[in-house]
């Protein structure tokens, strides 16, 4: 079974109407929640709309420690942590 593409976040206020469509962006978040896993969400750059993407890193349980380090790795290789999206009025 083929999975949908990670999508960006939605815009503040936009509706969703489609509830299959809602579910697929959950679909690949549900499982590691619904597991217990322990993880973390980093920024990682916009789309070319300028919407935020982040990147998940899931860990083994209980070892909270790796996830930590490995996104604190990430944040020193990278910026992206320290750019903001453009609100609408400021570009």
């Amino acid at each position: 079974m083929d999975q949908p593409p990670p999508t960006p976040a939605y815009k503040i206020g936009e509706k969703i109407d489609d509830p299959l469509t809602m579910y697929a962006d959950d679909v690949l978040t549900t499982p590691v929640n619904l597991a217990g896993l322990p993880g973390i969400s980093l920024p990682c750059g916009f789309n070319s709309n300028g919407l935020p993407i982040g990147l998940q890193i899931i860990g083994k349980h209980f070892d909270e420690s790796m996830i930590y380090r490995v996104a604190y790795a990430y944040e020193q290789a990278t910026d992206h942590h320290k750019k903001r999206p453009s609100l609408g009025g400021d570009k």
